[in-house]
């Protein structure tokens, strides 16, 4: 590609797509469109890479079950692993009970940087930290370029595609793309979870400024006086260790001991560094009701929301130091609890930015819906999705919105990820990347997390990867069935996961046909009311016929028939089969993948991209 014209110092970038973002689901976007051969830009409003993991302060990764054999992508699990080897194969360095991982943010930093790494070299991904999008130009229904700020320069940057990745859903107001933020409210959808009423766009979640301490009891901190408001937040807030929990119970812990409920220690929930294993003090972070930040909205007002959960976070560390109750009943506070810039990667160890749990979402004709995530008699999964790029599990949790305190949780059957719900009615060559997928507040709420993000990401990288490959919107690549099988082959060969197949191992051979015939519909009788597919079972009559008018849609076929009757495959030989039929029918030679690093051309005083930055 041609670099465009220079003008004054700003840098101007020519690129297949650009992601603009720099949270995991910006990183698993890149990573996605670089494995397709495709040039990428990756914007990041922050030094480090990584959003929840890393600068947001919430690296114990909320996830699933099934999270160590099944339900994730091999890149999410490379991502995993990677970080488990930074702690030489630990597999919970933190020791924390709220997740099967809980560590510290460098570990991420490092897992990612080794992930890009290959991409860096080659030139087929360039990094840009520290800037934020300020600007967008659009011609009729495209955007044309994307202009970013910081401190890393000024930057132009014209793409064929542009994935919105940012915390907060950014980038679709400066395209002029329709979104919505708050609650829909009940008369939207009808959703039990949401807002009575008509729309409360105001009515955002609660953000977090977490923050990381260190636990030294032979080595008092040095505690000043209580912050101002704190006599008030201490009240109103409340500071405790007590909290409502998703069962309508009072839950009550103790800071270093079980609670009088038998519930596990305050201190173990979010430890990020277990000294039993690991060298130095238990580090721990802290993200709990006693920080949850519900005074003013993080989209509309977020310099005032992170300053204002940030003094809620002293007010609550001073609770903590001075005046939680003791597990021994002897008196308050824990006076040898230190904060820990070196874990937050921060001068003050409290988070660089804060824990968005809600983001501007894209705003499309079919949003997905509480409806769609919840259980049904007699399926253990979700209602199926035919256009699945990805996996999700975790709960419908929303906490205090704004002007209503009151949490709100619902469970989910395992649930996926439609690509339509990534794709713009008006805007054909945008995609939501992050959080701000086409959902409702409430189904929104449970995609936010960590391996949900991720997901988001992978599939909107793969989309725009295959849509710059066929010269074809994103919206046009889906309305084509064989095209959309395509692109899930490409998904499946990749190991991303399009159906919950808890039985089938990630190295399975079978996999890439198993999961694009069960996100068709394949799954049938007994494989629908579990996780299980059971492949090498026979197949009855009823599964076979199931099997086929998967391939079938698959095909854009009406119908196909078996060319032999009376057999007894089982699953496993049938799928097998009917999947080779369906490659070699959609993709039977696929098509190089050429390699388009971005172009940059600037003038000689204007600052350079940082391609390989640290």
């Amino acid at each position: 590609m041609t670099p465009k014209d220079r003008t004054g110092t700003t840098v101007h970038l020519t690129t297949d797509i650009a992601v603009i973002g720099g949270g995991l689901g910006a990183v698993a976007a890149a990573l996605a469109a670089a494995r397709e051969g495709r040039g990428v830009v990756l914007a990041a409003h922050l030094g480090r890479l990584g959003g929840q993991a890393t600068t947001q302060l919430v690296p114990a990764l909320d996830e699933h079950p099934h999270v160590e054999t099944a339900g994730v992508s091999t890149s999410y699990r490379a991502f995993r692993d990677l970080v488990r080897a930074h702690y030489d194969g630990i597999l919970n360095p933190g020791g924390g009970w709220v997740s099967r991982l809980c560590f510290e943010p460098r570990a991420a930093e490092q897992a990612i940087d080794a992930l890009l790494a290959p991409h860096l070299a080659t030139g087929r991904i360039t990094v840009l930290r520290s800037v934020q999008p300020i600007a967008a130009q659009r011609g009729n229904d495209r955007v044309d370029t994307v202009t970013l700020a910081g401190p890393g320069g000024r930057f132009e940057v014209t793409a064929e595609l542009f994935l919105d990745a940012t915390e907060d859903g950014r980038l679709l107001p400066l395209t002029s793309t329709p979104w919505v933020a708050g609650s829909e409210g009940q008369d939207a959808f009808g959703e039990a979870l949401a807002l009575d009423g008509g729309p409360h766009p105001d009515a955002v979640q609660s953000c977090t400024v977490g923050f990381a301490v260190s636990y030294e009891p032979h080595t008092p901190a040095l505690i000043g006086p209580p912050p101002a408001d704190y006599t008030d937040l201490k009240s109103s807030q409340p500071f405790t260790l007590e909290i409502a929990g998703w069962d309508d119970r009072l839950h009550r812990y103790r800071m270093f001991t079980d609670g009088p409920d038998g519930h596990p220690p305050f201190w173990t929930y979010r430890r990020l560094r277990d000294s039993a294993q690991l060298a130095g003090p238990d580090i721990a972070l802290i993200n709990w009701a006693g920080n949850d930040y519900a005074g003013v909205s993080s989209l509309a007002e977020p310099d005032t929301a992170y300053r204002k959960a940030k003094e809620l976070s002293a007010a609550f560390l001073h609770w903590l130091r001075t005046d939680c109750p003791r597990d021994d009943g002897t008196g308050t506070g824990y006076s040898g609890l230190h904060l820990s810039p070196s874990t937050a990667g921060t001068p003050d160890g409290y988070a660089e930015e804060p824990y968005l749990r809600e983001s501007r979402r894209l705003s499309n004709d079919a949003p997905i819906r509480q409806q769609d995530l919840e259980p049904t008699p007699g399926a253990a999964r979700a209602i199926n999705q035919p256009d699945s790029a990805g996996l999700v599990s975790y709960h419908m949790d929303l906490h205090a919105r704004i002007g209503h305190p009151a949490s709100a949780y619902a469970p989910t059957a395992p649930f996926q990820v439609p690509l339509s719900a990534l794709v713009s009615d008006t805007t054909v060559n945008l995609l939501a990347a992050a959080k701000n997928l086409a959902a409702t507040q409430v189904a929104a709420s449970a995609y936010r997390v960590h391996h949900g993000e991720w997901a988001v990401g992978e599939a909107a990288g793969t989309l725009a990867a295959l849509s710059v490959e066929q010269t074809r919107t994103p919206r046009a690549v889906l309305a084509d069935r064989r095209m959309l099988t395509r692109l899930q082959m490409r998904l499946t060969t990749a190991g991303v996961p399009l159906a919950w197949l808890t039985d089938l191992q990630p190295t399975d051979p079978l996999g890439p046909s198993a999961h694009l015939l069960a996100a068709a519909g394949a799954l049938t009788g007994p494989r629908e009311k579990d996780l299980h597919l059971r492949p090498d079972d026979t197949a009855t009559e009823q599964e076979q016929q199931a099997l086929l008018a998967a391939a079938a849609r698959l095909l854009d076929e009406r119908h196909l028939t078996r060319t032999t009757t009376g057999e007894q495959p089982t699953w496993r030989e049938l799928a097998h089969r009917l999947g080779t039929l369906v490659a070699g029918a959609v993709d039977p030679d696929a098509p190089p993948r050429p390699h388009h690093a971005p172009h940059a051309a600037r003038t000689a005083d204007a600052p350079s991209s940082q391609g390989a930055a640290k």
